[in-house]
């Protein structure tokens, strides 16, 4: 009953990755807002909008990430009140 730590499955190729074509997806939007053919108010609505979407994009993903943090600190303690139960447990032990 020995649970250890999940160990991350990304690679430092893979963040790399990520963070590369989030860049770039961002920088490709906010050009082409910048070159579409159309009023200043259009383009600086549809500029807030993509830091809108991004922002809410990293909030997200926290929220996620706590979320299954904070599943994984309820699962040890569990694991530890077992482990507590077992460890106090004696079968030999005669009552009375």
């Amino acid at each position: 009953m020995d649970s250890q730590a999940p160990t991350p499955k990304n690679t430092a190729a893979f963040y790399a990755q990520s963070a590369i074509a989030f860049g770039l997806a961002l920088f490709t939007m906010l050009v082409a807002i910048y070159y579409l053919p159309a009023e200043p108010w259009p383009k600086a609505f549809l500029a807030l909008g993509t830091v809108f979407l991004t922002t809410s994009a990293f909030s997200l993903a926290k929220c996620v990430r706590d979320t299954q943090e904070s599943q994984y600190v309820f699962s040890r303690l569990d694991q530890a009140r077992v482990d507590r139960i077992l460890a106090d447990h004696d079968p030999w032990k005669q009552a009375g």
